[in-house]
């Protein structure tokens, strides 16, 4: 492979340019979806470093990557994390770092993020009922994720989504609920299908399964809903509210696969390059960036043999048996 090769294309000519890394697999919250309720988290040491974050931003950038997603875990648990959005914001020929949270911390980060160069953010808000809350997130926390949202319009971000899961019987009586806290914030929400990563104890995951043409029905009973050609480089499909600024989308791995337009790789905060949301094949880039520190060519060719090897999809199915064993936590967010 050579290093003048500037794109990453994929056996299937899908074109990758956005990247998710987690930068750790810690959380403070517990949520139902995500992750059991008593987890055992990776020694630091198999951790990637800052340092090893930031050169393999840098690699995937010189391969033609547009945009970076920090996720987790809960990204803002990690220390250094606004450094570590400056030294990728600076890197040329990246146009955006995102980062995706709960919101939990943003009451103290939201200023700082925004100065080291975050231009959008999303927040995942399942419930705005302080029980119902702290059931779905095993934590008690609504107050400060709400104080975090209002922090995170104040500094002005370019552009700020909340991310729902919907679960029947769950909260997919407040999808109304969520939709109108949004639109008063001017700002936008995306209700997600649950993802069956992971095996978890506290819910069938065929009961709640609740799809977004469900959830769609439910937002047109209150909002004119219009498509929109809308994108973020993401899975998200938006629709327009008239006379509105706050757009409403949907992430559909069940209903609507989008794995034949999927630009994105994931990182896993251990330094593993997934190649499908849905699969466990994956490359280890941490012994890589290890055997060969400070020679970017050698994660880069890798990455680049890697797509050679991406599947054409995942095949989620809406019964209670993950395909994947591995929580959300450790794939990133």
């Amino acid at each position: 492979m050579s290093q003048t090769q500037k794109t990453l294309v994929d056996s299937f000519g899908r074109k990758i340019d956005y990247v998710r890394l987690s930068v750790t697999d810690r959380c403070d919250f517990r949520c139902v979806y995500c992750m059991a309720e008593e987890m055992k988290f990776l020694p630091r040491a198999q951790l990637l470093t800052l340092e090893e974050l930031a050169s393999l931003g840098q690699s995937f950038v010189n391969l033609g990557v547009k945009k970076i997603r920090l996720t987790g875990g809960e990204p803002l648990v990690r220390r250094g994390i606004v450094e570590l959005v400056e030294s990728l914001s600076a890197l040329p020929g990246l146009d955006e770092v995102t980062l995706t949270t709960n919101g939990s911390q943003l009451s103290k980060f939201a200023m700082p993020l925004q100065r080291a160069g975050l231009k959008r953010i999303n927040i995942s808000l399942d419930s705005l009922v302080p029980g119902r809350f702290a059931r779905m997130t095993r934590r008690d926390m609504l107050p400060q994720v709400l104080a975090g949202i209002d922090a995170v319009v104040d500094a002005g971000f370019e552009r700020i989504k909340i991310n729902s899961v919907v679960m029947r019987d769950h909260n997919d009586d407040e999808v109304l609920a969520l939709v109108d806290y949004a639109q008063e914030r001017d700002i936008d929400i995306s209700f997600i299908e649950e993802m069956p990563l992971g095996q978890v104890t506290s819910h069938n995951r065929e009961h709640a399964y609740c799809s977004s043409d469900d959830v769609r029905r439910l937002v047109e009973k209150a909002y004119t809903l219009l498509p929109s050609t809308d994108t973020t480089g993401g899975p998200s499909r938006y629709y327009r509210i008239p006379e509105r600024k706050g757009r409403v989308g949907f992430i559909s791995p069940h209903s609507h696969n989008f794995c034949d337009s999927c630009n994105r790789l994931r990182v896993t905060a251990e330094g593993r390059l997934l190649l499908c949301l849905g699969q466990e094949n994956s490359v280890d880039l941490r012994a890589l960036l290890r055997r060969y520190p400070g020679e970017q060519i050698a994660v880069e060719n890798a990455i680049l043999e890697a797509m050679m090897h991406r599947p054409e999809g995942h095949q989620f199915a809406q019964d209670d048996a993950p395909q994947i064993l591995r929580f959300m936590n450790m794939t990133g967010g």
